[in-house]
């Protein structure tokens, strides 16, 4: 299949589609993994124990402005569209997700921001959406997936926006940049984000203790109950 949207396609076997055209058929494919055209199947299996929905892949033909991509598994994407479409107030928390990833700091200040400033109401606000769970990535939090990246800033922002830490702990490089961003710790009242768990049964601690690093395993465990 090809796909595109606009200038990106993507295609599977003989059939291209646009883009945005397949993402919106998401939850009709993932309900069968058939290809809405012909309505062949367009999964392959993997022996690979580390793929998603049991070691299956869609894979595709996917061209852009940059050129074409070969065997691109797009599962991922239409299973995490199919999810918005039935969860499409979790759009702002899996946006969350991936700027704790990708480290962007102001990313996660703007989107709070926007949250707490939408007068309809209807979306997560922004505790539930520092505290987030992803279903779709085993239950990590935002927490889980800094400490997996590495992504420091992320992790004392975090922190200061959604643990029960004393304000006195952190370092002045981040009360400064809280201070910058005019974040407060409004937000910090609620769970504190060091005690969730993903669906092994970790803490953002043991992800941490598991990389050796003892100082940011303390401190993901520093005055928990």
């Amino acid at each position: 299949m090809v796909i595109q949207n606009t200038h990106k396609k993507v295609s599977f076997k003989e059939h291209r589609f646009l883009a945005q055209c397949l993402l919106d058929e998401s939850p009709q494919i993932l309900n069968k993994l058939h290809c809405p055209s012909c309505d062949n199947s367009i999964a392959t299996s993997v022996a690979s124990a580390s793929r998603s929905v049991s070691g299956t892949r869609v894979p595709t033909r996917y061209h852009n402005e940059g050129g074409v991509q070969e065997d691109l598994d797009i599962l991922p994407l239409i299973t995490e569209e199919a999810y918005l479409d039935e969860n499409p107030e979790a759009r702002p928390a899996r946006a969350f997700m991936t700027m704790c990833a990708e480290g962007d700091v102001f990313g996660i200040n703007d989107l709070l921001s926007a949250v707490d400033d939408d007068e309809d109401g209807e979306g997560l606000s922004a505790k539930p959406i520092l505290r987030y769970q992803d279903p779709l990535d085993e239950m990590k939090s935002g927490l889980h997936v800094a400490v997996e990246k590495g992504q420091e800033e992320i992790i004392w922002l975090l922190l200061w926006l959604a643990s029960t830490l004393p304000t006195d702990i952190f370092p002045e490089q981040i009360t400064q940049m809280a201070e910058t961003m005019g974040v407060g710790r409004d937000t910090a009242d609620g769970e504190d984000i060091r005690n969730l768990r993903d669906a092994q049964g970790q803490l953002a601690s043991d992800l941490a203790r598991n990389t050796g690093n003892v100082l940011l395993t303390d401190l993901l465990s520093a005055n928990l109950p």
